[in-house]
C-alpha cells in the first residue's frame, strides 16, 4: 500500500541552488528534528552520494522513539539536473508503523529567473495493510508537517548560499 503528500512552494533563488541544496547540501542542517522524528547527526559512506545509484547510510540523535545511531540507507534513484531528484529512503534499523520504505521527489521548474517553482513529495510504502489507517494518518498529518520544516531550512539553506557537501 501506498499514500502520498506533496506540498509546493516558490523559491527565490537560482534554479542550480533551489535544485542542489536538499540533496547536496549537509542532511543535518535539513533534517533537525521533530517531536518523533529524531534529528540527523552525521552520514557515512556515501562517497557516491548525489550519483543516480549512489548511496548513504543515516545517523540520527536519540530521541523518544529512538535510541539513536544508524537509522536507513539513503539512494538516489534518478537525478535530472536543475529538474528532479527522486530519491529511496529503506532498510530502517527500527519499526517505521509498518512501513517498509519512503520514496521522496523534489522537482524544480524555473518560472522566471529567481523563481522557482518547488514540489516535494514523499510516497510511503508499506507492506501491512492493516496499518494502512495509521499510516494514511501519519503521512497526511504529522510527516506533511514535517516535509514544510525540511522545506523551509532547505530554502534558508539555499537563499545564504551554503556550501555543497557532495557533487
Amino acid at each position: 500500500m501506498q499514500t502520498r503528500t506533496q506540498i509546493t512552494t516558490i523559491f527565490n533563488c537560482s534554479i542550480e541552488r533551489a535544485f542542489k541544496t536538499p540533496m547536496l547540501c549537509d542532511v543535518s542542517k535539513i533534517h533537525t528534528g521533530f517531536g518523533i522524528m529524531p534529528k540527523v547527526t552525521h552520514c557515512t559512506e556515501d562517497e557516491n552520494w548525489g550519483q543516480p545509484g549512489g548511496s548513504k547510510k543515516v545517523f540520527v540523535a536519540k530521541s523518544p522513539t529512538y535510541k539513536g545511531g544508524e537509522a536507513s540507507t539513503d539512494t538516489v534513484i534518478e537525478r535530472i539536473e536543475n529538474q528532479y531528484w527522486k530519491i529511496e529512503v529503506s532498510d530502517f534499523k527500527s519499526w517505521m508503523l509498518g512501513f517498509s520504505k519512503f520514496t521522496g521527489e523534489w522537482k524544480t521548474t524555473e518560472l522566471e529567473s529567481n523563481k522557482i517553482l518547488i514540489e516535494y513529495t514523499y510516497t510511503m510504502h508499506s507492506d501491512v495493510d492493516l496499518l494502512y489507517p495509521l499510516n494514511w494518518l501519519f503521512t497526511k498529518t504529522f510527516w506533511r508537517i514535517y516535509m514544510k520544516r525540511v522545506l523551509e531550512n532547505v530554502r534558508k539553506l539555499a537563499y545564504k548560499n551554503e556550501p555543497y557537501r557532495y557533487k
